[in-house]
């Protein structure tokens, strides 16, 4: 790409750059263009024919290039919409996915607007479903637990962004840092990819230990199953979000653990998504 190229020429080559290794080519291109240049994506619309700099042309390469080595959008910018609010990602965290806002649906749906209730967000990440149940549900108390310090660094920030204070943020693995406490609802987007899964080289670029479970990548499900009918309330409910085709073999776990009236949610693709169950 030359110095002084148009705005309108810089997307074009950028496209076609990203044409495979996106499946929003032009949507990536105007979002990095638009940083580099410091503007909102508008401004392209409206001054196709301006030239940039060999400054800006420099900083926009560098994210194409980054881009196309496989570096999720989210993490090149350092944000991600979810649940309506933009959240601030590093690869300390997964990027927050589309699909689970189907899983703050239908803890929504059990939790009537002015109750309080006590939330239980395992392994919370950037705090993007903490934040969602948080926002909606501003009566319940909230809390997220987390592993990584560093994950929780970026969800206290989130959280503090949108002025959430009825969140608490604990430090530990899984439901070690509630030991003691109940619960009206526990739910959890854990890692559950097998460990040999081939996708992992496409996901490389994200945290590992918040993607793969074991073999078949159920690992964390099945500890999850049983260590959190210590802390659940009779009565409360159990949400975890899956992958593909192991809606049965979730159901299975929380059966066998204990819980009981297991169903299941698809998303918008009509893939089961969301496991629930009942103590």
């Amino acid at each position: 790409m030359n110095e002084f190229v148009k705005i309108r020429v810089a997307l074009a080559d950028a496209v076609e750059r990203l044409a495979t290794v996106s499946d929003s080519p032009r949507l990536d291109a105007e979002l990095l263009l638009a940083r580099a240049l410091d503007v909102p994506r508008s401004y392209l619309f409206a001054h196709p024919e301006d030239e940039l700099d060999s400054a800006a042309v420099a900083r926009f390469l560098t994210t194409i290039e980054r881009r196309t080595e496989g570096a999720p959008l989210a993490y090149i910018t350092g944000q991600k919409e979810f649940w309506s609010m933009n959240l601030m990602v590093t690869r300390d965290t997964l990027v927050p996915r589309p699909e689970t806002e189907i899983l703050v649906d239908q803890v929504l749906l059990r939790i009537p607007q002015d109750d309080a209730m006590k939330v239980l967000d395992l392994g919370t990440g950037s705090g993007a479903i903490a934040l969602a149940i948080a926002k909606e549900r501003p009566v319940c108390d909230v809390t997220a637990t987390d592993f990584s310090a560093a994950a929780l660094a970026i969800a206290k920030e989130n959280a503090r962004q949108h002025g959430l204070p009825n969140i608490e943020f604990l430090l530990g693995d899984w439901l070690e840092p509630v030991a003691g406490q109940m619960f009206d609802i526990i739910v959890t987007n854990p890692p559950y990819v097998p460990s040999a899964d081939p996708d992992l080289e496409r996901l490389k670029h994200e945290p590992l230990s918040a993607l793969a479970s074991g073999p078949d990548g159920l690992d964390a499900i099945r500890r999850i199953a049983v260590d959190a009918l210590l802390l659940i309330k009779p009565g409360g409910s159990m949400l975890i979000e899956h992958g593909d085709e192991q809606h049965a073999a979730v159901a299975e776990i929380l059966q066998e653990a204990g819980w009981q009236d297991t169903g299941v949610t698809n998303d918008l693709a009509g893939i089961p998504r969301v496991t629930t169950a009942v103590r």
